[in-house]
Order: C-alpha cells, then structure tokens, then sequence
C-alpha cells in the first residue's frame, strides 16, 4: 500500500496530510486558505493521488506558515509513501496550457532537493492569497519530499491562470513520476542501486 500519514505541530501550524499514491485524484483539503484549498484540490485531481489535508495555524498573522507546513508535510507524506521507490518511473514531465498561461514542469524523485520556481505573477495577491506563498510551497515539497523540481512559466497574463497552471502542470508530472514502471517492477531506478 502506496499511502502515507504524516503529522506537523509546532508552536505556529497543525498540520496533517495524508496521501494515497495509487488513489483517483480524490482531494479534502482544509487549511483556511481558500485559494490554497483550491490549488490543493488541482494537485490531488490531476496527479490521481488521493490527498487528504488538515490544517490550522497562526493565520491572524497571514498564511505564509500554514502553506508552508502544509508543503513540508505533504513532502514528508509523499516520500514515506514512495519508500525505496523501487519500480517507480521516477521522472515526469509536463507542459500544461490554461487559457492565457503556459506553465512547464518536470520533476525527478531523486532524493535530491533542488527548486527552480520561474512563475512572474502580474499581481501580488489573487483574492486574498500571496502568490509569492506558491514559491513557498514548492520550496517545502521539493525540499522535504527530496525532489529535484522545476516550474518553468512561458506565458500568461492572469495570476489566477500562472498559478492553476503551475499546480496542474506539478499534478501531471507527478503522477507520472510515481506511476509504477511495468518493464522495471523490481528495480530501483538508478544505476546506484538506491535514491
């Protein structure tokens, strides 16, 4: 079973995430984050990764710590569910267009952490949410999930699309980085042995 529960408390957030690799795309997301809830819903369908997420956290402040965790804990969710990810895919590739954005991203679950996150959004802030927090949350995933990441935008004009686009294009990669590789179902997928 391809699932994993993880749990993130501290002084700021509460946050628990759990996931299902081999799942429908089935999403309950709830962080009090309407936009963010949103995005997590994008990710869960496209990737067909059931995701579960509860989250509170010291949003009287603002919403930096509650995405953030959520993205430390969803990395965390996501590596304990792939294990040693022997006879996964383990890279995934996508280039997905949302009306005026186009939105590039692949991925390699390395073990490696490493961001590239090239989104220029037009506007600070779509409806309430800082969208300089998506950088933040792709921070926190690749970095505790232990992915090599790179989101890359070609184009758009509305910050609302950039950001739908780069979690769609995010779901789409992933799902097929975690796909089971029929021809490799025994083998880690590294001439090391090991990721």
């Amino acid at each position: 079973m391809r699932t994993a529960t993880v749990t993130r408390r501290t002084s700021e957030t509460d946050v628990t995430v759990t996931v299902a690799l081999d799942g429908t795309g089935v999403s309950d997301c709830r962080t009090g984050v309407g936009f963010f809830d949103h995005m997590l819903d994008q990710l869960a369908r496209h990737s067909c990764i059931d995701i579960t997420v509860r989250a509170s956290g010291d949003r009287h402040i603002d919403d930096h710590h509650t995405v953030e965790d959520c993205g430390i804990a969803l990395g965390q969710a996501l590596a304990q569910a792939l294990g040693d990810k022997r006879g996964i895919r383990r890279y995934g590739d996508c280039v997905l267009a949302m009306d005026d954005a186009q939105v590039a991203c692949a991925l390699d679950l390395s073990g490696r952490p490493y961001l590239i996150c090239a989104l220029a959004f037009p506007k600070a802030k779509i409806g309430a949410f800082d969208t300089e927090l998506v950088r933040e949350f792709l921070q926190a995933l690749s970095t505790h999930g232990g992915i090599t990441l790179h989101v890359d935008q070609r184009h758009g004009i509305n910050s609302h699309h950039i950001a739908e686009a780069a979690f769609k294009a995010l779901a789409r990669a992933l799902r097929a980085a975690v796909e089971p590789d029929p021809r490799k179902a025994d083998a880690i997928p590294s001439t090391k042995g090991a990721l």
